[in-house]
């Protein structure tokens, strides 16, 4: 991991995955408390969300931001804002405890740089076929959490 490096190209969209600590399923049932945390996270930076889904531990998206290298501080703002208004009862790691960092997402998301229309097609078809891999829904069934229908 420490030589990664994150490609920061202008214009381009991004396929970003969030998961929750341990896969704890509370993202729907908190779902205007996640909704508030993307709109606070508005309020600092200008991006679009081509597409989302969520699910009760993870969330997918495809983001195009105005400002190519916030598109992590984008991520971190999504997570602060949930945590911050999130009570946990979990116990966690000294390392978390010592950073005040609440156990509700995993460290680290997963980003995808997406290259050209090809690539945009297959995140899209990912993010509307998520539902279904994760048995949440049948056949032509609409998930109710995502802005693909």
């Amino acid at each position: 991991m420490a030589n990664y490096k994150r490609l920061f190209l202008a214009g381009h969209s991004y396929y970003l995955t969030m998961v929750t600590h341990r896969r704890n399923p509370i993202l729907i049932d908190n779902i205007e408390l996640l909704r508030e945390s993307f709109r606070e996270s508005k309020e600092y930076y200008r991006y679009n969300i081509d597409a989302i889904v969520i699910l009760p531990d993870h969330i997918h998206m495809i983001i195009t931001p105005k400002i190519v290298t916030e598109y992590p501080k984008i991520i971190k703002s999504i997570k602060y804002n949930f945590s911050r208004h999130f009570n946990v009862e979990e116990e966690q790691s000294y390392s978390r405890f010592k950073r005040k960092i609440k156990p509700i997402w995993q460290k680290r998301y997963y980003e995808h740089t997406i290259r050209d229309e090809k690539d945009y097609l297959r995140c899209l078809e990912y993010i509307r076929n998520n539902p279904l891999k994760h048995e949440y829904v049948e056949n032509e069934e609409v998930w109710e959490y995502t802005s693909l229908s």
